[in-house]
Formats: C-alpha cells, sequence, structure tokens
C-alpha cells in the first residue's frame, strides 16, 4: 500500500499547468543533461520534447499574466513541488559532484 501523500495545495488551472510543464522541462533537461546522458540519441529526443514542453510552460505563464495573477505565490508553488516529488524528478539536471 502507497504512503499517504501530503494534499496537494490549492492552484488555480494556470499554475497547476505552470507546475506540471515545469516538472516536464526539469525532466527533459535532465535527460540532455550532457554530464549524465547516456547516449546522443535519448538527448535528442529529450531536446525535441523540451521544444513543446517550453511552449506550454509559456502559454500556462502567459494565461496566468492574462488573467491578471501577477504574482508566482513561492510558498504555495514550491510546496507543490515537493509533494509531486520535484526535488527527484530535477535532481539530475545539475552538475554532478566530481568522481560520480
Amino acid at each position: 500500500m502507497l504512503p499517504d501523500l501530503p494534499p496537494l495545495p490549492a492552484l488555480t488551472r494556470a499554475e497547476g499547468e505552470l507546475i506540471d510543464r515545469y516538472l516536464e522541462a526539469a525532466v527533459l533537461l535532465g535527460r540532455i543533461n550532457p554530464a549524465r546522458a547516456g547516449d546522443t540519441y535519448s538527448a535528442l529526443r529529450a531536446a525535441q520534447a523540451l521544444a513543446a514542453t517550453a511552449v506550454a510552460l509559456r502559454d500556462a505563464l502567459a494565461l496566468m499574466h492574462r488573467r491578471g495573477e501577477s504574482e508566482l505565490h513561492t510558498d504555495t508553488l514550491a510546496r507543490a513541488l515537493r509533494t509531486l516529488d520535484g526535488v527527484r524528478r530535477s535532481a539530475r539536471v545539475g552538475v554532478p559532484p566530481d568522481g560520480t
């Protein structure tokens, strides 16, 4: 049985889309990361998918802006990222320490 996860904070639909696309982009960037990628074909496929994800990310932010959502509520959005396993999902983006 899976452990109970903390509840996702209340988000607007656009904020939810922003979080989803941001995490998707982070995963794709981790697959492209030249310090971690395994082969060029996988990195190429991730880069191609990243282009579409970047458009969706831009669209989510543009929608928020048009709706008058001018402020990113960082505490709430950070909580949503943590709830959705954002730490693990974005871990491959950075450069690994020496010797790993």
